[in-house]
């Protein structure tokens, strides 16, 4: 088990592909063999995810994206450690 800090930079397993499902009204990861359907919450992650940001970086950008949500840092690291040991993000 990897816990993230704020200075890892994850990437999408390139086993998976991210994108907005227009059938299910929400982000999906699709994978040879089907699809995981994604929250909100995971979408607004995942769609940070570029491979060239670290951790702050991306809790940064979802910060200024939702406000409203005060401090986003701890929730983040904690869907991304779940995000890792589900393959579906590597660490740079």
């Amino acid at each position: 088990m990897t816990k993230p800090t704020l200075a890892h930079t994850p990437c999408l397993n390139p086993m998976f592909r991210f994108q907005w499902e227009e059938a299910q009204n929400c982000h999906v990861l699709l994978y040879p063999e089907g699809m995981i359907k994604l929250n909100d919450s995971a979408g607004a992650i995942l769609s940070e995810i570029t491979g060239e940001q670290d951790c702050a970086a991306i809790i940064q950008a979802l910060e200024a994206r939702f406000p409203e949500a005060g401090e986003l840092g701890p929730d983040v690291l904690e869907f991304l450690e779940v995000a890792h040991e589900q393959n579906w993000i590597r660490y740079a």
